[in-house]
């Protein structure tokens, strides 16, 4: 034990008894204990910082509901569901060409908002209101994509407002 070598340490001489040491070894652990416990308190009550920001442009439409256009989190960027809507009238174009470019637009202006390009895009969720589009959304999509195009999943499914297509992706700055 620590008391039996401070007494051969010491040669007997000055001996602590085990009531001393306990005594004020105890103290000075208590004491370094509520120092650091009013430490651990004052930086549990600091905010740590978020590294969660949203992003919000004028070039793509306004959320309808209680989410964002997107969310960067670290590098990387995840954007919400667009749909074909133009963000000046608020109209949805007539064919389903004009709706994808009018997609495609949107999340371009969003993923440039949040401060990467379109090359930056990793993964690319497609629901399409009609299968039948399927060809023609892949000729507006190699449009915006090239190269190692994002991992992608499309899916059929039914949209809300006559919508032909709506697009989700996520994208990794730098």
């Amino acid at each position: 034990m620590v008391l039996d070598r401070f007494k051969i340490q010491n040669g007997g001489a000055n001996q602590m008894t085990r009531r001393k040491f306990i005594t004020t070894t105890g103290a000075t652990a208590l004491a370094l204990g509520t120092a650091s416990s009013a430490l651990s308190k004052t930086k549990a009550q600091a905010k740590p910082k978020s590294s969660k920001r949203k992003v919000s442009t004028e070039r793509a439409p306004k959320p309808v509901g209680p989410y964002s256009q997107a969310i960067v989190a670290g590098n990387t960027i995840y954007v919400a569901g667009q749909g074909p809507f133009d963000p000046q009238t608020g109209k949805m174009p007539a064919s389903f060409e004009e709706q994808a470019v009018q997609v495609f637009e949107n999340i371009k202006a969003i993923v440039e908002a949040g401060g990467a390009k379109l090359a930056d895009v990793v993964n690319v969720n497609v629901y399409l209101g009609d299968l039948a589009n399927f060809a023609k959304m892949n000729e507006v999509y190699r449009r915006y994509f090239s190269g190692d195009f994002p991992a992608r999943a499309t899916v059929g499914t039914q949209l809300l407002g006559g919508m032909g297509i709506e697009v989700a992706c996520i994208a990794v700055k730098g």
